[in-house]
Parts: C-alpha cells; sequence; structure tokens
C-alpha cells in the first residue's frame, strides 16, 4: 500500500513537472508573437533618401552625405553618413555611379587621346546616373619607329 501511494506521489509530481514545462513553453512563444508587432512598427519608416557626397574640403576626398527618411514612428529620421569622393577623372560622374568599362581603343593620333565607353552597372544611394559614359586620356608615350637599315663599322687594327 505504501508503495503504491509513493508511486502516486512520483506520478503527481511528474504530471506537475510536465505542466509547468507546458505553461513555460506557452509563455515563451506568446513572448515571441509579439515581437512581430515591433517590426510592424518600424516598417511605418519610409526608406533612406540620400544627398549627394559633399566633400569637406576642396572638390574631392572625404566628404559628408546626408539622410532622411519619413515616418510619424520612426526614432531617428535624419543622419549623416561618411563618403569619398574620387580624386580622379571618375569624379565627373559622381562616387555613387559604378560604371563596367571596356577595353582602351586605339591611340587618335590627331588627338594623342584613347577612348573607352562605360556601361552603368549600379547607382548607388538613388543616385542620378548616365545611362553610359565615355572617357579619354593621353596615349602615353609614343614610340616612333626605329631607324631600318644602320649599320655598324667597325674600325680593323
Amino acid at each position: 500500500m505504501q508503495q503504491q501511494q509513493q508511486h502516486r506521489r512520483m506520478f503527481t509530481a511528474a504530471l506537475l513537472a510536465l505542466v509547468f514545462i507546458l505553461a513555460a513553453v506557452s509563455t515563451t512563444e506568446a513572448g515571441k508573437k509579439e515581437k512581430p508587432e515591433k517590426k510592424a512598427k518600424k516598417s511605418d519608416c519610409g526608406e533612406w533618401q540620400w544627398s549627394v557626397c559633399v566633400p569637406t574640403s576642396g572638390d574631392c576626398g572625404l566628404g559628408t552625405r546626408e539622410g532622411t527618411r519619413t515616418g510619424a514612428e520612426c526614432k531617428q529620421t535624419t543622419k549623416t553618413q561618411k563618403c569619398k569622393i574620387p580624386c580622379n577623372w571618375k569624379k565627373q560622374f559622381g562616387a555613387e555611379c559604378k560604371y563596367q568599362f571596356q577595353a582602351w581603343g586605339e591611340c587618335d593620333l590627331n588627338t594623342a587621346l584613347k577612348t573607352r565607353t562605360g556601361n552603368l552597372k549600379r547607382a548607388l544611394h538613388n543616385a542620378d546616373c548616365q545611362k553610359t559614359v565615355t572617357i579619354s586620356k593621353p596615349c602615353g608615350k609614343l614610340t616612333k619607329p626605329k631607324p631600318q637599315g644602320k649599320f655598324c663599322l667597325l674600325k680593323a687594327a
């Protein structure tokens, strides 16, 4: 008889432990269901709209751009981001415009320049980029043809 009571107590204890575990799991699941509601509030914020990169000094190098977004529930609607403007021929197209360039063409002997064309690969930060660009650069040293037929005479002693 005493053994049966002991089994009942163990069974009751196990059953209570199971109920406790199930209650804890359901509470945890309820907590997880609340998180998507918080994310829904964040979706009220609009996408970031970025200004062009403005150099800190001069017309290229390190600079900043301003970002803004709309939304009544947004904690942050403006922010500043560091950026960089190339200090070479790329600055004429903007730092946010990325192009895929073809190989350089032959040297134009009249202008001493060679050119190549680039197609827009991607525009960063909603930049307004040209679809196709053409760039030129000096050909470099033009090699003169070596004269043919010169002989070196050796003096016999």
